[in-house]
């Protein structure tokens, strides 16, 4: 089991960018497939991007794609979403979420490590 702390949300203007971390305990991330979820008010939580242990594999939804970069630093057991060019439609609970193994994930119920999750709301 790992224990994540997702960080780095906030209020920002359309148009603008933020990046959020997700910062991990317990066990290191080396061997850990991770991912972005968001879930927005009224809305199921929803698939953004993943990547694979060693990086070998990113692949994000279709609405994010060229906005948003997902990497990581396996020394810093931590996982980021850089996130340009934000639009109100991207208002939402972030989530962070991690699975051992070398595939990459895209479902909700493919995960069993999740943070609690951090704000991010994009004004018009």
């Amino acid at each position: 089991q790992v224990l994540l702390v997702e960080s780095g949300g906030g209020l920002v203007q359309a148009g603008g960018s933020l990046r959020l971390s997700c910062a991990a305990s317990g066990r290191t991330l080396s061997t850990y497939t991770m991912a972005w979820f968001r879930q927005a008010p009224g809305k199921e939580r929803s698939f953004v991007a993943t990547i694979t242990r060693s990086a070998g594999t990113i692949y994000y939804t279709d609405s994010v794609k060229g906005r948003f970069t997902i990497s990581r630093d396996n020394a810093k057991n931590t996982v980021y979403l850089q996130m340009k060019n934000l639009k109100p439609d991207d208002t939402a609970v972030y989530y962070c979420a991690a699975r051992a193994g070398n595939l990459y994930y895209t479902r909700m119920e493919e995960y069993g490590n999740w943070g609690q999750g951090t704000q991010v709301t994009v004004s018009s």
